[in-house]
């Protein structure tokens, strides 16, 4: 019998997350003797070529099935669009009906797919399922709480998520702790991240720190706006700051004077590999990213947070990160650099099961579920 999944990214940290899941998924099927085919969709929630495309080609994603498109908007905008696409695709494809869809984090395209599979009665799996900052205000938590509700398979990469989701009545077997694919890719990458590269390329000859910053609450309003270029100065006072500026947010920085200081260097989104050369030869990272959060970890980089809260506490009590306010990130920084380095590659205490074998054990389980 031939069973058809359906796996659906739209943003840069979903990419690294499928990668592993697919590839482990079509080599376990194949030694069983299972007739699985997989169509890979990507909604096109990021249109940047350096933010999309490029992660396919790095990460040996083969190319989607099927693009979207949808582009920018408002939250409601995007989602919608992503509805009405994805309904049509599953109703009308050339493929047929899924038998089981695969969705990756908390971006709109995540929480738009798991919508379109409930009212379709198409069985849904998440992964990275049970992450919760328990901040309302962000609308990642929002599309969070929605996937887990409305998904049959909810694969964890973190006891806390399993706990999270037992607290909310979730039925324990429906959950799994899988550990973390996006891990997956980074040490199956590892050689890759190129520090020298990195520090040729962008003409860095010192120490240095990495800054990624896009969430709302630090972009969205212009008082916020300027108070972040004002903490970012203060950084750069310490130490040359490289910032691959994300789309959003980046007039606003901009217009506020971000680079009114001669130590903070600009430059255009990097690709997965390139990001993360310049990461792992960074002293620090200041980031509010969930997904560096937990590179970070792994790379033994130390992080400062630049949010309350965080929807992925394992990588404070397992690893390098900490959370922080903007009037305390100059200070945190200065602390950091203060600290004599250690050599984390291949030692660093890393949390359960981020392993490198989280995909195998997601693959298991989605055939198990088509079983």
């Amino acid at each position: 019998m031939s069973h058809l999944v359906v796996h659906i990214t739209g943003a840069r940290p979903n990419f690294p997350k499928a990668a592993p899941v697919i590839d482990a998924l079509a080599r376990q099927a194949a030694a069983a003797g299972q007739d699985v085919r997989q169509v890979l969709v990507h909604t096109g929630q990021h249109y940047d070529e350096r933010l999309s495309d490029v992660f396919f080609r790095q990460l040996g994603l083969p190319e989607p099935d099927v693009n979207l498109g949808v582009g920018s908007g408002s939250h409601a905008e995007q989602t919608a669009a992503v509805l009405v696409g994805l309904e049509k695709l599953f109703l009308e494809g050339e493929w047929g009906r899924p038998d089981l869809v695969v969705v990756y984090g908390d971006v709109n395209s995540t929480v738009a797919a798991a919508l379109v599979a409930a009212k379709l009665q198409i069985p849904l799996a998440h992964v990275e399922a049970g992450l919760r900052s328990f901040d309302p205000s962000m609308p990642e938590e929002v599309n969070r709480l929605v996937t887990d509700r409305l998904a049959d398979v909810l694969l964890c990469t973190s006891a806390d998520a399993v706990a999270h989701l037992g607290n909310e009545g979730v039925a324990p077997e429906r959950i799994h702790l899988v550990g973390n694919p996006m891990i997956d890719t980074l040490l199956a990458h590892l050689g890759s991240f190129d520090v020298e590269l990195a520090r040729k390329r962008h003409d860095l000859d010192g120490r240095y720190a990495v800054a990624t910053l896009h969430r709302p609450a630090n972009v969205d309003s212009a008082q916020d706006v300027q108070a972040l270029v004002t903490t970012l100065h203060s950084v750069a006072d310490q130490v040359e700051v490289v910032l691959p500026l994300h789309p959003r947010g980046r007039e606003a920085l901009l217009s506020a004077g971000l680079l009114d200081h001669d130590r903070i260097r600009l430059v255009e989104p990097l690709g997965y590999v390139e990001f993360l050369g310049l990461v792992r030869g960074a002293d620090v990272v200041v980031t509010d990213s969930g997904g560096v959060q937990e590179e970070t970890t792994v790379l033994g980089v130390p992080c400062l947070t630049l949010r309350p809260n965080t929807e992925r506490p394992v990588t404070i009590t397992h690893g390098t990160n900490r959370l922080v306010t903007r009037d305390e990130l100059a200070a945190r920084v200065a602390e950091v650099l203060a600290t004599p380095s250690e050599e984390t590659d291949g030692g660093w205490p890393v949390p359960p099961l981020w392993d490198g074998q989280a995909g195998p054990r997601i693959a298991k389980v989605l055939l198990e579920v088509l079983r």
